[in-house]
């Protein structure tokens, strides 16, 4: 039987938020996504239904949203792109919470990022900070989830270190490589999110698997795995990112930003709380070796080309 609840999620035709909707669609519930993809319902063969974001007209933005019970939020933004900042995802993120309270929907589940904190000195990790502040200070009850890696098929991380691993002799590592991260399977993050929507109470949880590597070890059993032998050496951070925005021109996407270095060389990709996810990557990149890195998972095709 279809449940008559409404559930509003944006980027369903994106990565996570697909894997969130699914979940959704599967248990009976509608389903609207909010995105700025101009075509992709053969997605889910016609099963979710889309409105864009319109920042720009709020008003309609709260019709679009009206009648809905929970509100999953998975918009962001992994980098600046044309006039696309941290500080307008933001604005926009704060459009659309004002929006959803307007529309009179219930609860919000947000996924955030670990160590989020509006004193950040990384602009990623500010902005997630600031509109954590804005969802806790909103009127609706709240799921603040914050995974670290979101690993699993077509993910931007693992799979695009693999794909350097298969392709390339030499890999290089900002720094030490000593640094820490907590790797998080996407399916995992998904079912926190759903079973977090079935709940009243505010919840702010970390999403993280079994595993912690230091980054050295994490491109060894990358490599090990795909049967890589490229060469792994270290280089100055400062370096290392301007190799890869040359190697961002051959690809035509942003492989590695400023943030991402200065949060995992900071520890801010673990969580001191408990496990709560399930997969451990080991297992995964067993079972997926010989898909994992097989092609380049792009960020501007996947986001910036409709």
């Amino acid at each position: 039987m279809v449940s008559s609840e409404m559930n509003i999620v944006t980027g369903s035709f994106g990565y996570t938020g697909r894997h969130i909707t699914q979940r959704l669609i599967s248990a009976g519930k509608k389903v609207l996504t909010l995105t700025g993809h101009s075509d992709n319902g053969s997605l889910f063969g016609g099963r979710v239904s889309a409105a864009p974001f319109n920042f720009d007209n709020p008003s309609e933005l709260v019709k679009s949203m009206r009648g809905a019970d929970i509100f999953f939020n998975t918009y962001w933004i992994r980098f600046p792109y044309g006039q696309e900042t941290y500080e307008k995802a933001v604005e926009n993120t704060r459009i659309l919470i004002n929006a959803a309270v307007e529309a009179g929907v219930r609860r919000i589940v947000h996924i955030s990022i670990t160590n989020a904190s509006s004193d950040s000195k990384f602009p990623y990790f500010k902005g997630k900070g600031l509109i954590e502040e804005a969802i806790i200070h909103s009127k609706m009850s709240y799921a603040i989830i914050r995974p670290t890696v979101i690993f699993g098929p077509g993910d931007i991380l693992i799979n695009n270190i693999a794909w350097l691993l298969r392709r390339y002799p030499v890999f290089a590592i900002p720094g030490s490589g000593d640094y820490c991260l907590q790797p998080v399977f996407v399916e995992d993050v998904a079912d926190m999110a759903v079973n977090c929507a079935c709940q009243e109470k505010n919840l702010i949880i970390d999403a993280v698997g079994p595993d912690v590597f230091t980054f050295n070890q994490l491109v060894s059993l990358i490599a090990e795995k795909v049967g890589s032998r490229a060469c792994i050496m270290h280089l100055r951070p400062g370096l290392a990112l301007f190799l890869s925005k040359l190697l961002g021109y051959l690809v035509r996407d942003r492989v590695l930003t400023n943030d991402e270095v200065g949060g995992l060389m900071d520890n801010l990709l673990v969580s001191p709380g408990p496990v709560t996810g399930k997969m451990s990557l080991a297992h995964w990149l067993t079972e997926n070796k010989n898909i994992v890195g097989s092609g380049y998972a792009s960020e501007l095709q996947r986001h910036y080309t409709y």
